[in-house]
């Protein structure tokens, strides 16, 4: 087992591995920028260290200091969390090379899930289902036009290294497919510094469905069960649940064992995550592959009973999983409420500032990470999720009521959150049914039409004088 961790990220993951590693006996190393000196991770850790200003291409995203602060507090291994370089091949390469375990899947699977047209060659060849598109990169726009005429529009062009939503357009003919495609190219090659983009089928309706897998170094690769992570906003998920209300036990054990049959396609060490679009018929396709702990993997811990950190931590080291695939069990379900400091009134703007007051709700089937306290300013230069809620219950229905409950109880100060965008989305009668789509966001914040404006009711005398004046001609006619 590792002796001390670099933890390579801030904020919420940060302080998750940090207790993870507490609960291992095993010394931490916090890295943080200026802007984070007092954040939670930084006074919990074992060890800190100052890697720069603010700005993370000077701070979490400058590998030379990360390495450094390895170097120089003698850490024996590194965690990317989530976000970040966590995703990073030369990262995990520059780890390897300098003596440092990556606590995470290899360079080579990094970089061939990383680029999304050879992922999506890799599970083709696995026996995966994709959503028809194209073999791999474009050529140019008059391959996409060709392309899609064959499969019919609307079309999605995506990029081929990355994600979130960058560098993705939606074409619904010809026009909006030429005008969109070199956006989507310069987009992508703004985001990742690689222009390459890929064509696919356009679902109207998709479902947002990911798989939990993780593999050892001793040939076991198991998958803990799906994550319904359809209500998003611009590709970003806002809220996430375990087990999906669309999949039938039996769906689980397929697309499950589906999973794990492209995972093992290429040898997957460690936490990663499947993801696929299912349609409203059932019909399913394969869309990419995290290689990362995801930001939603509580729901997953709180129904299956398995630390997902703990067991990176782990499998990292050398040691075997702890359970074997006939060994997983789903109880209950859980859900996960991203807490934002966004303001959803408009247009979710980012809300930064000092939190003046922080009560967290408890009670049972309750759990809340979060890095953040009264007091604590939220800086404007990363990410805004200032923590998330997560609820447990017996079924769906005590989870969202649980976690109504806690939404109504939570109180921060001083921001705005994402609270009141929770209780609208909640409370809502199809979200309550589990009717949900990657549209459902925009169509819940749809401004609705104003009624019709009713006349305005006549004087009695008035209607009275009106009906004896249309007796008086039709008594004449």
């Amino acid at each position: 087992m590792f002796r001390k961790v670099l933890i390579a990220n801030r904020g919420e993951i940060a302080l998750r591995v940090i207790r993870a590693c507490r609960e291992l006996r095993i010394s931490t190393v916090a890295v943080f920028s200026e802007a984070d000196r007092e954040s939670l991770h930084v006074r919990l850790a074992d060890e800190s260290v100052c890697i720069g200003p603010p700005p993370p291409a000077q701070s979490y995203n400058y590998i030379a200091r990360l390495i450094s602060a390895a170097e120089v507090t003698g850490a024996d291994a590194i965690h990317p969390g989530y976000g970040f370089l966590s995703e990073n091949a030369h990262f995990a390469e520059v780890c390897a090379s300098c003596g440092f375990t990556f606590i995470g899947p290899r360079a080579e699977m990094i970089r061939k899930m990383g680029d999304k047209a050879v992922a999506r060659r890799t599970m083709m060849d696995a026996g995966l289902p994709v959503v028809p598109g194209s073999e791999g990169v474009l050529d140019g726009v008059d391959q996409a036009v060709s392309l899609a005429r064959s499969i019919g529009y609307p079309v999605i062009i995506k990029a081929a290294a990355g994600g979130g939503g960058r560098g993705m357009r939606v074409a619904r003919d010809e026009r909006s497919l030429r005008a969109s495609f070199g956006i989507a190219q310069a987009e992508a090659g703004a985001a990742f510094n690689n222009q390459s983009v890929y064509l696919e089928k356009y679902i109207g309706r998709p479902r947002h469905i990911e798989f939990q897998l993780f593999g050892d170094t001793h040939g076991r690769l198991i998958h803990l069960g799906e994550r319904e992570c359809s209500v998003q906003r611009n590709h970003q998920k806002l809220i996430e649940e375990a087990p999906s209300p669309f999949l039938s036990p039996e769906q689980r054990l397929e697309v499950g064992a589906m999973a794990v049959r492209g995972a093992a396609a290429i040898g997957y060490l460690n936490a990663g995550t499947m993801e696929f679009l299912f349609d409203q018929d059932g019909s399913f396709y394969f869309m990419e592959m995290n290689t990362r702990i995801q930001v939603e993997h509580p729901v997953t811990e709180e129904v299956t009973g398995t630390d997902l950190v703990k067991e990176q931590i782990r499998v990292a080291a050398g040691e075997p999983l702890s359970l074997a695939q006939e060994d997983v069990e789903w109880r209950g379900h859980a859900i996960e409420c991203r807490i934002n400091a966004e303001d959803h009134e408009h247009d979710f703007r980012p809300s930064p500032g000092k939190i003046t007051y922080w009560y967290k709700p408890g009670g049972p089937g309750l759990r809340i990470d979060s890095h953040v306290y009264a007091g604590y300013t939220v800086p404007p230069y990363y990410d805004s999720m200032i923590g998330k809620l997560i609820a447990h219950g017996k079924d769906r229905p005590e989870a969202l009521r649980r976690m109504e409950i806690a939404l109504d109880e939570m109180i921060v100060e001083g921001i705005r959150t994402t609270i009141p965008f929770h209780h609208l989305a909640l409370r809502d009668p199809r979200f309550q049914s589990g009717d949900l789509d990657t549209h459902f966001v925009e169509t819940l914040l749809k401004p609705k039409p104003e009624p019709a404006p009713k006349p305005a009711p006549a004087d009695g005398k008035r209607l009275a004088r009106a009906a004896k004046a249309a007796a008086a001609r039709a008594g004449g006619s």
